[in-house]
């Protein structure tokens, strides 16, 4: 409880004695400073969020399971029903606020949109040109996280190892899913937007990954650096649906079966990180012919016939070949200096979701003296 009405026996610098006035203003300073650092802190948490979900492979939900705000987050979006509604029309906006954790919200999504926004173009040349170091960071990072979410099972038993084999299961089925060629067809992009927001809000299931298989991650994530609005506002509008739809579910879930659903979700982690094993061969998209698809900034180019090397070779600044999945799963080859490099990164990786754990266990503990 914040001791803003306490009474302190005190001099001014004049000498005179203040104990008879309440620290109600450094209370209220206080407060407030504590909490504009709790909204900069939540922000760089869906900053985080933002990054990752650019990344194939990597989810979102992931990090926010990484970072203790999961089920908050779950329930603040459900919260977003009709009685907000009809809060907000009637214009009763600090009861509307209070209902939806609409701070919390405001935070995680302007944290994650600057990121996306920012973060697309630079994550896009680093996963293009240094894919298995990039691969190596996020595989330390999820590898780190399998051991603090498994925390979270208040009491393993058969359910929720079930539910974690069931996770790993469907993790790795998504690997083995076709993939589409892609449309730019709003119907299409609005159906692409739930399905990947979806993803993206279950940890180990990434919402990057199902836009690969459905054709649409070249385009979605080249809008996002144009900010396309033609191809950006039925991906949101379907982005905003799908997160609706899916936080409900996902909240029931947690309150009737909380073990099983963190079991779950353990799975779904494990199981992700043969996707995003950073040492595997890229599946680039070919045509009917054998020549393989080439994208612009601007849209796709005739394709390009001969062996891949050369191919990658030709390319020039703003064209990429379209990846369509992976396969040939391998051990790090330790003659190369960029497999050390890689696992020094993976420790980093792996080193932030610690450092994430203890500052988290250190605000808590912060929290609990001050309610004492």
């Amino acid at each position: 409880m914040c001791r803003c009405h306490q009474w302190h026996s005190a001099k001014n610098i004049n000498g005179e004695d203040n104990s008879r006035l309440p620290c109600a203003l450094a209370g209220a300073i206080a407060c407030g400073v504590s909490a504009g650092s709790d909204d900069i802190f939540t922000a760089l948490k869906g900053a985080a969020m933002g990054a990752a979900n650019v990344i194939p492979g990597v989810s979102g939900g992931t990090i926010a399971f990484i970072t203790g705000i999961y089920e908050r987050l779950i329930n603040a979006i459900k919260s977003c029903n009709i009685t907000a509604i009809r809060l907000a029309f009637g214009l009763k906006f600090r009861k509307f606020a209070e209902y939806t954790d609409l701070r919390f919200l405001v935070a995680i999504a302007s944290g994650a949109l600057l990121s996306v926004v920012s973060l697309a173009r630079f994550l896009e040349y680093l996963f293009v040109n240094y894919p298995v170091l990039i691969w190596a960071f996020f595989f330390g990072l999820i590898v780190a996280s399998v051991w603090g979410v498994g925390k979270m099972v208040r009491a393993w038993s058969v359910g929720p190892a079930g539910a974690m084999l069931i996770g790993m299961a469907a993790a790795i089925g998504v690997l083995l899913l076709p993939h589409s060629s892609g449309n730019p067809d709003p119907l299409y992009l609005f159906i692409c937007g739930a399905a990947a927001i979806s993803s993206m809000i279950i940890p180990g299931v990434s919402g990057s990954f199902v836009l690969l298989i459905m054709g649409n991650y070249m385009l979605v994530l080249g809008a996002v650096g144009d900010l396309d609005t033609g191809i950006l506002m039925p991906f949101a509008a379907g982005c905003v649906i799908g997160l609706i739809a899916l936080s409900h579910l996902l909240s029931w879930v947690f309150r009737r079966y909380h073990d099983i659903a963190v079991g779950l979700i353990t799975g779904f982690i494990i199981g992700s990180l043969v996707l995003i094993w950073p040492w595997k061969e890229t599946i680039y998209k070919q045509d009917s012919n054998g020549a393989y698809i080439v994208r612009h900034e601007e849209g796709e180019l005739p394709s390009r016939p001969g062996e891949l090397q050369s191919v990658k070779d030709s390319l020039i600044n703003g064209e990429q070949l379209v990846s369509v999945g992976y396969e040939n799963w391998s051990l790090p080859p330790l003659g190369e200096k960029e497999s050390w490099l890689a696992m020094l990164l993976a420790l980093i990786g792996a080193g932030v979701v610690f450092g994430i754990e203890r500052i988290g266990v250190k605000r808590t503990k912060g929290d609990d003296e001050d309610t004492a």
